[in-house]
């Protein structure tokens, strides 16, 4: 499931992923948010804190990963990528090779870290 992080201020947009995530959970928690984000301020400054292991992602969850990513290409600004699973967080560097934008991948023991990195 994707939960809204609600304590960010209002030029980020922060998810909190638990559990098993699906395509619906993509398409009804956060592509509306993302459609307002970009509406209101232009630019996607996006935190994701996860927590469940990425196994945890259907198929479907994966497409619409792909599909919003390539939907907002160029509104990408900053992505701070919050887990402790390292293949992860390195596949979040790569992400600034091929889509516009700022991309890290954080630790959770540093989530303070990464909120002050993706609100600047």
């Amino acid at each position: 499931m994707l939960e809204h992080i609600r304590y960010l201020p209002s030029h980020v947009l922060g998810m909190h992923a638990v559990g098993h995530v699906t395509n619906d959970d993509y398409e009804q928690a956060l592509q509306p948010l993302l459609e307002e984000k970009v509406k209101r301020v232009g630019k996607i400054n996006f935190l994701l804190i996860l927590e469940t292991n990425i196994k945890n992602f259907s198929a479907g969850a994966w497409c619409g990963n792909i599909r919003l990513g390539l939907k907002y290409f160029t509104r990408w600004n900053k992505v701070a990528v919050v887990t402790d699973q390292e293949g992860v967080r390195e596949f979040s560097h790569l992400f600034k090779y091929i889509l516009p934008g700022q991309f890290e991948g954080y630790k959770l023991e540093d989530l303070d870290e990464a909120v002050k990195w993706v609100t600047k």
